[in-house]
C-alpha cells in the first residue's frame, strides 16, 4: 500500500530506490556508582573512548583528501571539523570528570549526564544553525558510548543481493545520522537521505546540500513506516517521501528525475556566465560560508566574493576557552587567500549570553528571551577586549586580499559611535605593531526594525549594508522561527517586511551606498525576480543556490520587474502576486 511521509525540503531533486534502513542509534546507558578509588579508572576509560573517536575521524578526513578536490566535499570536512571540535570541548569532556570525582558516577553515565547540560545551553540558542548543533554533539556521545560498550557503527554498509544488486539506486532512511557514518560510503551509493528528526540547517541536510543529493529531513516517523528494501520515492522539493508507490506515480516521478538531471546539467553550464539581467544590469552573486574551506565549495559554485562568514563558529564549543587574535587571523587568512583574490565579508562574532562559549555565570533571566538579550554587537561591545582581538584579526587578514568588516544587530547611534571607535582602536593597535593592513570596507546588517526606519544614520557612517531577513522578518513580526507553534507566521512577504527591506535597498541606491541580502531570501529563487524589481544587485547565499538564482537573473528584465514590484508592494496579498 503506498504511503506518503510529509517532512521538510532541504535538497531540491527527485532520488528513486531501495530503501536503506539504519535503525535509531541510542544506546542503554548503565547507571551504577563506583567507589573513590575507581574514578581514574573511569576517566582513563573516558580519555580512551575519546581518543579512538578522533582517531576515527581523522581517518575519514585523509580518505576524503584521498578522493581528490572534485569528490572531497569541504563542507563535509568542516563538519567532522566541528565533531573534533567538540571532541576536544572541556565542558564536554572536561565536566565529566566533576560527575565522576564529585557523584561517584560510573563513566557512561557522567557522560550522558553532562550531554544533558550542555544539551539545553544548545536548545536556548536563537540561531537555528546553531541549535541544531547539538545534534553533533549526541552523536559524538553516541560515539564515545559505542567504543565504551564495544560496539561498532550505527550503519553497516548495504548488501549486494541478488535480487537488489549494486546497479539498483539506494535511498538512505534513519533516525538520524552523524556525517562521519554517511562517509563511510562512496558518493555514489546512496542518492537520497530521509531522517526522522533535524531542520533546514541539520547536518543531514547539509551533507545533501553538499552533495547535490535530493533529502526531506524531520519526516518524524519515517525510520518506523518504512521497512527494508521498500521501493521509496523522495522529492526533495516538495518535502514528501512515497513509499511503495505504484506503477503510475513511479513513472512520474522518474520523468520528473530525468528532467531535474537535464535542468543540473543546464545549470552547470552558467557557472562561467556572468549574472547579468536582460536589460543589462549586472548582478553580484555572493556565497555564505561558516568555515574557512567553505572558500573551495563558493568558487566552484561560481560566485564572485564572499558575502557572508559567520565568525562564531570559530567561537562555538569552547567553554569559554575563546580563539586568540592569531588563531582568528588565520582562519580568517585562509578564508581570504581561497577566495583567491575575490572579497570576503567576515561578520564579527554573532553570539549571545545564551551560547556555551559564555564565560561567566548565565544569569536564570538571560533565558527568558535570548533572541533579544546580549547578543551580536551588544555581546561584543561589552567585552572590549574580546572584540578588539577579533576586529585586529580581521584587519591583519585584510593585508592578504580584500576583506569587508560586518557589524551585526546595530540599532543605536551610540553602538555605531561605540564601534566606529573600536575599530579606530583596533587600527591604532595594529598599526603601532607595525603590522600590514589592507583597505577594509566597514558595513552594518540591516536585522532590526529599528534599524531599517533609521537607514539615513547607516548611510552616513557605513560604507555598505547587508539586510539579514531572517532577523528581520523575526522581529518585525514577533515571530520565534523555532517555534512550531507559530512558524507559520513566518512570512517573508508579509507587506511590512517587505516595505522595510523595499525602503532600505531604495536608501541605499540612492545615497550609491551597495547593499545586499545575505539571509535565506537571497537563495530563494522565488523571491529573485522581486528583489530584482525592488533594485537589489547584490545577492548572498549558500554556494548550492547560486547556478539556479543566476539562471532567475538572465531571464529577468530589471526595467520590467520594477513596476511589477510596487504593486506586490502595495498589495494586501503580496504573496497572492509573487509566483514561484
Amino acid at each position: 500500500m503506498t504511503v506518503t511521509v510529509h517532512g521538510l525540503a532541504v535538497s531540491r531533486g527527485v532520488a528513486i530506490g531501495r530503501a536503506v534502513i539504519v535503525a535509531a542509534t541510542r544506546l542503554d546507558v548503565a547507571h551504577y556508582f563506583i567507589t573513590p578509588d575507581q574514578a581514574e579508572a573511569e576517566i582513563e576509560r573516558l580519555r580512551r573512548a575519546r581518543a579512538v573517536v578522533v582517531e576515527d575521524i581523522v581517518k575519514v578526513q585523509q580518505s576524503l583528501h584521498e578522493l581528490g578536490s572534485h569528490d572531497a566535499h569541504p563542507e563535509l570536512n568542516a563538519l567532522l571539523d566541528v565533531h573534533l571540535m567538540l571532541l576536544q570541548d572541556e565542558q564536554l569532556t572536561g565536566a565529566v570528570k566533576h560527575w565522576i570525582r564529585d557523584r561517584h558516577y560510573n563513566a557512561e553515565w557522567a557522560l550522558t549526564s553532562q550531554l544533558e547540560v550542555v544539551a539545553r545551553q544548545f536548545d536556548e540558542m536563537e540561531d537555528p544553525y546553531l541549535r541544531e548543533r547539538k545534534a553533533d554533539l549526541e552523536q559524538v556521545v553516541e560515539r564515545m558510548l559505542r567504543v565504551m560498550r564495544g560496539v561498532g557503527s550505527a550503519v553497516a554498509a548495504p548488501a549486494s543481493d541478488g535480487r537488489s544488486g549494486r546497479e539498483t539506486p539506494l535511498v538512505l532512511i534513519a533516525h538520524d545520522l552523524s556525517p562521519a557514518d554517511m562517509l563511510q560510503f562512496k558518493q555514489s551509493v546512496f542518492t537520497g537521505f530521509v531522517t526522522d528528526v533535524g531542520g533546514k540547517t541539520s547536518h543531514t541536510a547539509i551533507v545533501a546540500r553538499s552533495m547535490d543529493i535530493p533529502a526531506v529531513v524531520g519526516a518524524r516517523s519515517a525510520s518506523h513506516l518504512i521497512q527494508q528494501d521498500d521501493w521509496v520515492i523522495i522529492d526533495g522539493d516538495a518535502g514528501i517521501v512515497i513509499v511503495d508507490p505504484s506503477p503510475i506515480v513511479l513513472a512520474e516521478y522518474g520523468f520528473k528525475q530525468r528532467q531535474g538531471e537535464v535542468e543540473r546539467e543546464r545549470l552547470q553550464r552558467l557557472k562561467s556566465t556572468p549574472a547579468i539581467t536582460l536589460d543589462g544590469q549586472k548582478i553580484e552573486l555572493l556565497a555564505n560560508i561558516e568555515q574557512p574551506e567553505d572558500a573551495v565549495a563558493a568558487l566552484k559554485a561560481g560566485a564572485v566574493g564572499v558575502g557572508l562568514f559567520r565568525s562564531e563558529f570559530l567561537f562555538m564549543g569552547r567553554n569559554g576557552q575563546l580563539p586568540d587574535e592569531e588563531e582568528q587571523y588565520q582562519a580568517y587568512r585562509r578564508a581570504v587567500e581561497g577566495m583567491q583574490g575575490m572579497p570576503v565579508t567576515i561578520r564579527t562574532v554573532d553570539v549571545g549570553a545564551d551560547k556555551p562559549l559564555e564565560r561567566n555565570v548565565v544569569r536564570e533571566n538571560d533565558y527568558l528571551n535570548p533572541a533579544l538579550g546580549l547578543r551580536a554587537i551588544r555581546w561584543s561591545l561589552a567585552d572590549p577586549a574580546m572584540f578588539l582581538a577579533q576586529l585586529r584579526a580581521i584587519l591583519r587578514a585584510s593585508a592578504h586580499g580584500p576583506v569587508n568588516l560586518l557589524i551585526p544587530m546595530l540599532a543605536h547611534v551610540s553602538e555605531i559611535r561605540q564601534t566606529l571607535a573600536l575599530v579606530q582602536r583596533a587600527r591604532e593597535q595594529v598599526a603601532a605593531a607595525e603590522q600590514t593592513v589592507g583597505e577594509v570596507r566597514l558595513g552594518a546588517m540591516i536585522e532590526i526594525p529599528a534599524a531599517a526606519l533609521t537607514i539615513p544614520v547607516f548611510l552616513r557612517h557605513f560604507d555598505y549594508l547587508s539586510i539579514g531577513t531572517n532577523d528581520l522578518i523575526q522581529y518585525t513580526l514577533a515571530i520565534d522561527r523555532a517555534d512550531e507553534a507559530v512558524a507559520h507566521l513566518y512570512d517573508p512577504l508579509h507587506p511590512a517586511v517587505l516595505r522595510l527591506i523595499a525602503d532600505t535597498i531604495e536608501q541605499a541606491n540612492a545615497q550609491g551606498k551597495p547593499v545586499s541580502v545575505c539571509g535565506e531570501m537571497a537563495g530563494d529563487v522565488a523571491m529573485t525576480r522581486l528583489l530584482l524589481g525592488l533594485g537589489l544587485r547584490s545577492f548572498s547565499m549558500h554556494p548550492t543556490q547560486i547556478l539556479a538564482v543566476k539562471q532567475q537573473i538572465l531571464r529577468s528584465d530589471t526595467s520590467k520587474l520594477a513596476a511589477w514590484a510596487k504593486t506586490v508592494l502595495a498589495a494586501d496579498d503580496p504573496a497572492a502576486l509573487v509566483v514561484d
